[in-house]
Formats: structure tokens, C-alpha cells, sequence
């Protein structure tokens, strides 16, 4: 049992924080610069020892109590900057101070709130440390928050708290820290914990707090002085061989030359060139020569590399290392290497993952070939190089050669065992993995239970994966972190604390322990698993933005609050996209796909609000569509209540009018013209939706008239041309030319002519519609688009609209007539002696049998033809809003001929069934006949008359007559009148669908050059006005309409004065919520206030007042009349709880000191109210 105990002490120890033997090398390093303080502070502690073991053996566990609370009196009181080692505190201490910790947070709000109020406990002591921090206060806060968090969580741990403090320590490294500030900061925190959590601030968890703040602070101070130097030596060296600095040197001049803020508050905006002749020729004669200078050395840079990884490659095969293909592995991760050379953690991750890739080449690895290259590369590309680059640089590469030579050849071992394990393992096993994960788990952390909501075979799925994860690490370890990393971002979305990653890693592993005895699998699977719980820490910690917290909360205001602290060069950015290594997770799709409306809207909104300085124009709109072409898809398909605030926010009313006027900006570039130049998807995705409504928006009118004037009408008409001449040829052929009256030889040529058009319709028609059904019949059933309507399994294309069921039908009507075509069956019988022969004639007896069915097939093709000719109807959206709501009420007349048919066999069969000798109603046939000419009214009087001799039959005539004429008739009236009342209000939008859908089948038959044309007609790349003089933001057109249409009096640009560069913040909005606001800042301000009075009201003994004047509280109607004082002192001494315990007032019953003060806290809050209405109205 101990064994196995030590084992987990040493397994959690791992989880929580790995080996991270950078930081022993930053303490060798420390160590050997600093030898003296070294052997002084060891000469220091001798004593101390000595003494302590005397007390020990002279006292015994009292003494050595004693000896610990002295130790902490210490460490709370001195900074200690000269050495920095572990932090050794009694675990009594530790987890007092954590216990209060956790207790505090759970008291606030949420992390965010209790991040807020360390930050301002700290800036009210000490106002002068907010000039250190240039980070927005929210996100600050949130660093604060999730800092001490760490520290805290560590603080039972030594070994790992001076990881994470070491690492932090690096971070800081920028910032002046010193001990007056570290005081400063200590005191305010704990000043804060000590109002806040009261009684239950023991003094040892204030001396323990107070010690670890101390710890924190020397440390960070230590690792300043000790390692800045090199740190900055090697990121500076860094920049130029791998040419970050000339980058961000153009990003420097970019944001230099957005324009600066004079003293008196004046931008300085770039004005024209306003050059002298004499410059301009000089400028002409420089770049002359920097021209002739660069075809000059244009030839050198081919040959020449001028990055480090073109140099290092160039390196390796004059050193003669080109056939050690490890060194690429090295090369790729290197640069992540140097850029996280201060944070341990992450350079102890990389170096494990590195570490995994190398294991897959075969042959020997010589770490020491990599730093020969890589100096030698170094020294080529730094100009400035020297010995402290060589120090510095030698000095990284051992920290890393340390960490890598530690696992080398492990990886392949640790495979094979990890693999053998767990293909030894049956169902039961995996079952028993599976539950026991889990119970494991829920027993180390209780709370964990509440984020897994999922079903029981979701949480084994999950297991199940990540007992395969663990292997798959080592097979493909590039693969797998790219996928981890994708994992932690949808983690990011979760919402999932990163505190519950070490439990599970350990559930697992125990559980692991169980089921082999073979200790290299064990920590191959220890190994692996940490590995993964660490890059998803990581990418959870680094994704973790404060826009992705309030979108977790789905809370718009939340949200702009976070989105305020950004720049304005990156408001955007923040927005959509959040990137940790080569993932990226958009805050704005997550928000729409996990449901958060609320915080997608607010995100629309901001994006698509146009804001302005002196020197140009931010609008998110080009940000937004870059990053998700499909944004319309998807707010179709999962928010389409989002999509109006989308589509408004591509609209810019000017609030100015001009002549009856208003000038309105559609910016429909996104909505017209795809990344690749072509016709964009985004109408098509909305005509799919179907939504009438969203569909007369007023920006998506425009581009459906816009496509429809200039592009799809032609190509309509042209098809419709051709449509409308087949149909007069059919028309000629089988209804005019068989009419007409003539002689002998007019009769010949009437012949010829019908037998021409009957061709022409055979060929073109019939051989059209044939190709066409035929070719969507095989594309459908070669993408298995089949679908089952009623009994049969059709192609897709056949549902998707009328058109296509109605022009198969006359396909098969006009192939039934080709097949029993009479003159087809009279070419060899055209000579008898019959009326009407002769060539192409159809009057041949042979075609009697045929003549009949021909013509009604002909009739059913007539009427399917016309009916395919209602698509003209699109030419006038009137008329084809009229024709639509026609299609919408066809329902109701199909409900009333099912009902009318019921009724009529109904009566029928009881007709058939009376004995009457009326010929009218003689059997089931003749009656419904004759019941269906009643009820349309086609039943003449006589039969009426001749009714009159059967009462029965009379009788059951008027019964019918009531039902079908007075009754359903009256009822399909009524049912006409209510649904074209409710498709009225839509059938425009239903017109519009129909033309949309015509005009997106139109698209693919216009040609490259005519659509180019028509884009560059529409000039989206010309910045367009928002007013005389004033050139806005381009990807619009610009059209006027009435002042009446659209009245607004609010500027929908937020114009700011001040600085215009692109990093600073816009000013908060001073909008509707600002009352609210501050209502609410005021309430948590008098809400704090009744806790610190009820904590005086309930300190003193006996329930004295904290000012200890004032007697004994009274009534709080006696307080109120003490005079002018009373009511001042009312709340600080009315809470002599022993004289007024038992005693009720004015018929309301006695309450504690703390409830009195709440009571009096609220009246005043009454009068506040009373007192500025205006202020506190809208709550």
C-alpha cells in the first residue's frame, strides 16, 4: 500500500507539472553566476538548522510547531530576491490558503467578477502601477484571475509551484518589478481577501497568502535580473535571421504612419503630395538607381540565403550533414523552440513532441551536429554577432539537447509495450476501462460530474478514444497534435476548466495500473496521456479569450464589453478568429453553432457597424465574409432569425436628405461576387430557404433585380423563345391546320404543312425533353439521389419543382403520340379510296383503331404545354404573385372536391337505393351524374318537375342540395377568403422567390467575359460617398431614394476624434445600456457596503455600534426621530442586537443586526431613487 501510494504522490506530481528540466538548467546557469549568494545563503541556513534540530530534540513537537509558525512569520514578512528555490509551507497553511481561495471565488459572480475586484483592490492602493500595465482591464483582470489561480492550485506542490512561478517569472521579465511594488500588490490582495471573506481569514492563511505573494514577487525580481540580458539577446538575434524583424518594422511604420495626436489634441492626416519639381526629379533619378541596384544584386540573392532555414540547409550540406534528415524535424519545431524559450512548460511539451518525431527515423542522432549548424548559421545572419551570443545561444541549445537526450530511444519502446497492452485487452476489459474511468474520476473531483451531461455510451465513446489517442501519439505524432490541438479549441467552446484535466489523467492511469504489470506500458501510457493533457491545457489557456467567455455566457452586453478592450486594427480579428499554433476556431461561427444568439448578434452588429477616425474607415464587413464565405449558409440553416441583422448591417443610410432625397449605400459585393471572381452562392442559399420575408429585404431586391435586368432576362427569354415556338408549331399542327376548309390542292399542302410541324415537334421537342430527363435521371442515380415519394422511389430533381414533374409528363405524352402517330400508319395506305387521301394523310381506315387516343394524348400535351408557359409570368411580379397565391390556395379546392366527391358517392348509393322509377337516378352512375349537375347548377328544370312524383327522391335531393350548395360551397368560400388573406402578405416574397430561383438556374449558362463585364459595371472596388466630398468604403453601390421611404436622425457612422492609430481602443459607446450600467455599478457598491456594515453590526460584543457611539439602537422609528444625527447614525449603531432580540416593532418582528441594515440601506436607496428619477427610471 505504501508502494503503490508513493506511486500516485509521484504520478500526480507529473500531471501537475512534468519534468521540465529547462528550468534546472536556468538554475544551473543561476547557480553558476551567482556562486557567492549561493554559498551565503547556504552559510545562512546552517545556523537556522542547527537551531532548529536543538529545539526539536529539546521541545519536541511543540518546538517544532513553534519552529514552523516562526519559519512563516518569515516568509510573510521579508522578499527574498537573492536566491530563489522552493517554497516549502506546512501543509496545514497550504490548504488554508487554498480552502479561502476557492472560497472567495465561489462567492463572486463569476471568475471574471472576482478578477475585477483584485484589479481594482490593487489600482485603488496604488494608482501610480496602472501606468506598467498597457493591457485593457478586462483582459488584465482575467490574467490576474487565472495567475493566482495557478499559484494557488500549486502551492501543495513545491516542485511544481516553482515551475509555474519560474515561468511567469519569464513573462514579467518586461515590467520593473521591485519590492516596494511587490508590498503593494501583496497587501491589496490580502486587504481584499480580509473584507471579503471576514471571520473565516484565519491569521495563518493570511501569513500563508502573504508568504506565497512574497514568494511570486522575489522570484519574478530574481529571474528579471538574472536572465533578462539573455532572453532579450537571444529574441533580438532571433529576428533578423528568421526576418521577423523587417516585419514587424512594417508594421511599426504602418501604425506610425496612421497619424499622431499633436499636444492640443489635432491628428496630423495625410495630406497630397505637394513636392517641388526639383524633388520629384531627384526622387525619379533615386529610384533609378535603386533599380539599377537591385537587378544588380537580384542575381547574389538567388544564390545567397537569407533566412535561417534556407542557411541552416545551406550549412548542414557543406558540413556534410545532408543525409540526416532528423535535423529537419529539429528545424521545423526550432522556431517555436526560441520563441517559448521562458515559458518551461511549453518548451518541455515541444521538446516531448519533438522528441516523438525523431524516434521515427533510424540511425544515429547527434544532438551536438545540430548546434554546429545552427551557430554557424546564426553567426552568418547576425552582423552584431559576439560572445554573448555564443553564451546565450549555447546556453539554450543545452537546456533543449538535455530534455531530448532524456527520452531518445524511448518513444520505440514505449510503443511497442503501449501497443501489446492494449491489444491484449477483451471486451470485458475495455467495458471494466470504460465505467471505471469515470467512477475513478468522479471520486477524485466531485465537481466534475456537472460538465459530463452526455449520454453513458457518449462518455465510453470518449474513453474509447482516448485510450487509442494515447498510441496514436506515437505513431503519428505530427497528425495527432494537430488534431489535439483542434480537440482544445472545441474544449475552449465548452467552457471547460483546466483544473479537471490532472484528475482525469489520473483516473485513467490508475485504472490502467489494474489491468498490467508490465511498468514500461504503464508509463508509456502515463507518458502519452500527460502529453495530450498538456498541448490541451495549453491551447484550452491560450484560446481562453475573454470574447469566448462571453460567449460561453451568452451575453451581448458581455460581449461588447470584451470587444472594447481591442484594438481598432484588430476589433474585427477578435471576433472571428481565435488561433493557437495552426488552428483557429471562429468566436462567431462557435457562437452560432452552440446556440448563443444572443452573443452572435452582438457580434453581427459590431462587425458591421461602420466606425471612422481622421484617416480612414474600419468596417468588419470584408473581414467577416473572408473568413466565412458561407456565413449565409450557415445562418440559414442554424440562426436564421440572424440573418435581417445581418443583411441591414450591409445598409448605410445617410440621416441627411438632399433634394427630397436620401442617399443609401448597398454594399453587395459578398452577396454578388465569390472570393473567385464568379457569381456567389449566397443568393442561391437564401432562395433555398424558402423565407418570403427575408427574401424582400431590401438588399437582396437589389441584387435579384440587379442579376435579373442586366444577365438572367435574356438568357430567359431566349429559352422561353425557343418554348414559345415549339408551342405555336404544335399549336398549327394539331389544332388549326386539321380545321381548316379548302379545295383538292389546298388540301395537300395543309397535309404537308401538319405533317412538317409534326416532325419539327417529334425532333426538337420531344428529342429536347428526352436528353434532358435522360441526363438528370443518371446524374441523380450516379450521386444516389433517389428519393421515395408515397411508393415510388423517383429521382431528386423530380421534387425540387413542378416544372420538371409536368415536362416529364409531356415527354411521355408526346412519345404515346409519336408511337401511334395515324400518319405514320397511313404512309402506305395514303392512295385509297377514302375522304382526304393522299400524301401524309390521316384519314386511312388503318388508322381508326389510333385516331381516337391520338387526339386525346394531344389534348393532355396542349395543356401540360400551356401550363409550363406560366413561368412567363415572371416578366411582372404582380402577376406572378397573383399566379402564386393561385398555386397556394389549390389546397383548400383539392380538401373541398374530396369532400364533394364523399358526399356525391354518399348519396349516390342511398339514392340507388329507393324504390323509384326516376331514368335519372337509375343506379350508382347515373346518380352521381345527375347529383354532380345539381350541385354546378347544370340540372334543368323539367327533371326538377319530374322529381316532384317521388317525395323520397325530392327529399334526398334537397338534403344534398343543402349540404353540397348551401353548406360546402359557402365553406370553400370562406376557406379561399382566409388563405389568400394569409398568402397575401407573402406573395410578393414568394414572387421574388420564384424569379430568384429562375435567375440562379439562368447563371451557369452566362458566359466569363459577359459576366466580368457586368462586375466591372457595377465598379465594387470604388470607394463610394457618404456624403459630397466625403469617399467612403468600397464594395457597394450607391442609389437614392425618397426622404420619406426610410426616416432616421442617427449618424449610422461612429465618427471618434483623438489618436488614429490602428492599436488603440475606441471609446466605449455611450448608449441605452449606460444607465443601466450604472445602476448596476451602484447597486454592487451599496450591496458591498451593507456586507461591511453587517460584518461591524455583528463584530462588536453585544451588538455594538463599530463607532461606539450613539447608545443603544432603538425601533428604527425611535432612530428616525433622535434628530438631525439619527439619521446618519441610524445604520451604525442600531444594531444592539441583546436589547431588541425579542421585542417587535410596530407589529413587524424583531431582526439582526444585519437585516436592520439592509432594511435601512434599502430605504435609502428609495430616496436615492426619489431623489433622480431620471437616472434610475429604467430599472
Amino acid at each position: 500500500r505504501m508502494s503503490i501510494r508513493e506511486d500516485e504522490e509521484e504520478e500526480s506530481n507529473f500531471i501537475a507539472a512534468p519534468p521540465t528540466p529547462a528550468a534546472e538548467g536556468y538554475a544551473a546557469a543561476a547557480s553558476s553566476s551567482n556562486a557567492g549568494a549561493g554559498v551565503a545563503s547556504e552559510e545562512q541556513e546552517r545556523p537556522s538548522q542547527q537551531a532548529e534540530e536543538a529545539d526539536n530534540e529539546a521541545g519536541g513537537g511543540d518546538a517544532e510547531e513553534v519552529g514552523e509558525l516562526t519559519n512563516l512569520d518569515m516568509a510573510a514578512e521579508q522578499i527574498n530576491d537573492q536566491v530563489f528555490e522552493e517554497l516549502n509551507l506546512d501543509p496545514g497553511t497550504a490548504a488554508e490558503v487554498q480552502t479561502i481561495w476557492n472560497t472567495f471565488l465561489r462567492s463572486a459572480e463569476s471568475r471574471e467578477a472576482a478578477g475585477e475586484a483584485i484589479y481594482a483592490a490593487l489600482f485603488d492602493s496604488a494608482p501610480s502601477l496602472q501606468g506598467l500595465f498597457k493591457t485593457p482591464r478586462a483582459v488584465m483582470a482575467m490574467r490576474f484571475m487565472n495567475g493566482l489561480n495557478t499559484i494557488i492550485s500549486a502551492l501543495d506542490d513545491p516542485r511544481s509551484l516553482k515551475v509555474v512561478v519560474e515561468t511567469l517569472g519569464f513573462q514579467h521579465m518586461d515590467l520593473e518589478v521591485t519590492i516596494p511594488r511587490v508590498i503593494i500588490f501583496r497587501d491589496a490582495i490580502v486587504e481584499l481577501l480580509a473584507v471579503e471573506m471576514g471571520a473565516r481569514f484565519t491569521p495563518r492563511a493570511q501569513k500563508g497568502l502573504s508568504a506565497m505573494l512574497n514568494y511570486v514577487g522575489g522570484a519574478y525580481i530574481f529571474v528579471r535580473l538574472k536572465y533578462t540580458d539573455r532572453l532579450r539577446i537571444l529574441a533580438s538575434s532571433w529576428a533578423i535571421a528568421s526576418n521577423k524583424k523587417q516585419e514587424t518594422q512594417h508594421e511599426e511604420a504602418a501604425e506610425g504612419a496612421s497619424g499622431e495626436v499633436n499636444e492640443d489634441g489635432s491628428g496630423a492626416v495625410d495630406k497630397p503630395n505637394q513636392d517641388s519639381e526639383a524633388e520629384k526629379v531627384a526622387s525619379a533619378q533615386q529610384s533609378q538607381e535603386d533599380a539599377a541596384k537591385e537587378a544588380k544584386n537580384k542575381k547574389m540573392r538567388t544564390q545567397v540565403p537569407t533566412t535561417y532555414n534556407e542557411m541552416f540547409m545551406f550549412n548542414a550540406a557543406v558540413m556534410g550533414f545532408q543525409r540526416s534528415f532528423w535535423m529537419n524535424e529539429v528545424l521545423q519545431s526550432f522556431d517555436t523552440i526560441v520563441t517559448n524559450v521562458s515559458n518551461s512548460y511549453r518548451l518541455q511539451e515541444e521538446c516531448d513532441v519533438l522528441s516523438l518525431r525523431i524516434a521515427k527515423y533510424k540511425g544515429k542522432i547527434n544532438l551536438v551536429e545540430y548546434k554546429a549548424v545552427m551557430l554557424a548559421s546564426l553567426r552568418s545572419l547576425c552582423r552584431d554577432w559576439g560572445s554573448e551570443h555564443e553564451v546565450a545561444w549555447s546556453w539554450l541549445w543545452e537546456n533543449v539537447e538535455r530534455m531530448i537526450k532524456a527520452l531518445i530511444g524511448k518513444p520505440v519502446l514505449q510503443e511497442r509495450a503501449l501497443e501489446r497492452l492494449l491489444s491484449a485487452l477483451d471486451d470485458a476489459q475495455q467495458d471494466r476501462v470504460r465505467r471505471e474511468v469515470y467512477s475513478s474520476f468522479f471520486a477524485l473531483a466531485p465537481s466534475g460530474q456537472d460538465y459530463f451531461k452526455q449520454s453513458t455510451t457518449r462518455l465510453h465513446f470518449i474513453a474509447d478514444r482516448v485510450v487509442a489517442m494515447t498510441l496514436e501519439i506515437y505513431k503519428d505524432p505530427k497528425k495527432m497534435v494537430e488534431d489535439i490541438s483542434a480537440l482544445g479549441l472545441r474544449h475552449v467552446g465548452y467552457d471547460i476548466p483546466t483544473e479537471f484535466f490532472g484528475p482525469f489523467v489520473t483516473a485513467c492511469v490508475q485504472v490502467v495500473r489494474t489491468l498490467t504489470e508490465d511498468d514500461l506500458a504503464e508509463e508509456a501510457f502515463r507518458w502519452s496521456l500527460s502529453l495530450i493533457s498538456r498541448i490541451l491545457v495549453r491551447v484550452i489557456n491560450e484560446g481562453s479569450t475573454i470574447v469566448m467567455k462571453a460567449i460561453n455566457s451568452n451575453s451581448g452586453k458581455q460581449l461588447k464589453k470584451a470587444v472594447g478592450c481591442a484594438p481598432r486594427g484588430k476589433r474585427a480579428l477578435w471576433m472571428l478568429n481565435v488561433q493557437v499554433g495552426t488552428q483557429s476556431i471562429s468566436p462567431l461561427l462557435w457562437a452560432i453553432e452552440t446556440g448563443s444568439l444572443e452573443a452572435a448578434k452582438a457580434i453581427i452588429i459590431d462587425l458591421l457597424t461602420i466606425r471612422a477616425d481622421r484617416d480612414r474607415y474600419y468596417y468588419g464587413m470584408d473581414f467577416m465574409f473572408q473568413r466565412h464565405e458561407d456565413i449565409i449558409k450557415r445562418l440559414c440553416n442554424d440562426a436564421p432569425a440572424l440573418l435581417p441583422t445581418l443583411l441591414d448591417g450591409l445598409i448605410w443610410r445617410s440621416r441627411i436628405t438632399e433634394n427630397g432625397s436620401r442617399r443609401v449605400n448597398y454594399y453587395i459585393k459578398h452577396l454578388l461576387v465569390d472570393s473567385e471572381g464568379k457569381f456567389a452562392k449566397a443568393m442561391d442559399w437564401v432562395i433555398a430557404n424558402g423565407d418570403p420575408k427575408i427574401i424582400c429585404h431590401p438588399i437582396l431586391m437589389l441584387v435579384t433585380d440587379l442579376t435579373w435586368s442586366r444577365l438572367a432576362f435574356r438568357i430567359f427569354l431566349y429559352g422561353k423563345t425557343w418554348f414559345l415556338l415549339t408551342l405555336c408549331i404544335f399549336i398549327t399542327a394539331q389544332a388549326v391546320v386539321k380545321h381548316l376548309q379548302s379545295d383538292e390542292a389546298s388540301a395537300q399542302i395543309e397535309r404537308t404543312t401538319m405533317f412538317a410541324c409534326r416532325c419539327f415537334i417529334y425532333i426538337f421537342s420531344m428529342g429536347q425533353w428526352i436528353y434532358f430527363h435522360v441526363k438528370h435521371t443518371y446524374k441523380d442515380i450516379r450521386s444516389s439521389k433517389i428519393v421515395r415519394v408515397w411508393w415510388a422511389f423517383v429521382p431528386e430533381y423530380l421534387t425540387q419543382n413542378w416544372q420538371d414533374c409536368a415536362s416529364l409528363l409531356l415527354t411521355a405524352f408526346l412519345i404515346m403520340m409519336f408511337a401511334i402517330e395515324p400518319i405514320l400508319s397511313c404512309l402506305q395506305h395514303s392512295d385509297g379510296d377514302f375522304p382526304g387521301a393522299g400524301a401524309y394523310t390521316q384519314n386511312c381506315p388503318e388508322a381508326d383503331g389510333t385516331r381516337f387516343a391520338y387526339s386525346v394524348f394531344s389534348m393532355c400535351a396542349m395543356i401540360l404545354y400551356y401550363a409550363l408557359l406560366v413561368d412567363m409570368c415572371v416578366f411582372s411580379t404582380r402577376i406572378a404573385a397573383f399566379v402564386l397565391v393561385i398555386f397556394r390556395v389549390m389546397s383548400e379546392v383539392g380538401l373541398f372536391v374530396f369532400a364533394l366527391s364523399f358526399i356525391l358517392i354518399g348519396f349516390a348509393c342511398a339514392v340507388s337505393t329507393l324504390e323509384q322509377s326516376n331514368k335519372d337516378f337509375a343506379g350508382i352512375p347515373k346518380s352521381a351524374l345527375n347529383l354532380l349537375k345539381v350541385t354546378l347548377g347544370m340540372f334543368s328544370g323539367g327533371h326538377y318537375d319530374d322529381l316532384s312524383e317521388e317525395p323520397a327522391l325530392l327529399g334526398s335531393v334537397f338534403v344534398y342540395v343543402a349540404v353540397t350548395v348551401v353548406f360546402l360551397i359557402n365553406m370553400l368560400t370562406a376557406q379561399l377568403n382566409s388563405a389568400y388573406q394569409s398568402t397575401y402578405q407573402d406573395m410578393l416574397g414568394f414572387a421574388r422567390l420564384n424569379r430568384g430561383k429562375i435567375v440562379i438556374e439562368a447563371m451557369p449558362s452566362i458566359s466569363r467575359s459577359r459576366w466580368e463585364a457586368f462586375v466591372r459595371a457595377l465598379q465594387l472596388d470604388t470607394k463610394v460617398e457618404f456624403g459630397e466630398g466625403d469617399v467612403g468604403l468600397p464594395g457597394g453601390v450607391q442609389v437614392f431614394e425618397p426622404a420619406s421611404m426610410n426616416p432616421t436622425t442617427i449618424d449610422m457612422i461612429k465618427r471618434v476624434g483623438g489618436s488614429t492609430s490602428p492599436a488603440a481602443q475606441w471609446p466605449e459607446d455611450q448608449g441605452e445600456d449606460d444607465e443601466e450600467d450604472r445602476f448596476e455599478r451602484l447597486e454592487k457598491r451599496i450591496d458591498k457596503a451593507m456586507r461591511r456594515l453587517a460584518k461591524r453590526g455583528g463584530g462588536g460584543k453585544g451588538g455594538r455600534a463599530a463607532n461606539g457611539g450613539g447608545g443603544g439602537g432603538g425601533s428604527s422609528g425611535n432612530q428616525q426621530s433622535g434628530g438631525g444625527s439619527s439619521k446618519g447614525s441610524s445604520i451604525a449603531s442600531g444594531s444592539d442586537a441583546g436589547e431588541q432580540a425579542s421585542e417587535p416593532r410596530h407589529g413587524v418582528p424583531a431582526c439582526s443586526a444585519a437585516s436592520r441594515c439592509a432594511t435601512l440601506s434599502a430605504q435609502r436607496l428609495v430616496l436615492l431613487v426619489a431623489r433622480h428619477p431620471a437616472a434610475c427610471w429604467p430599472r
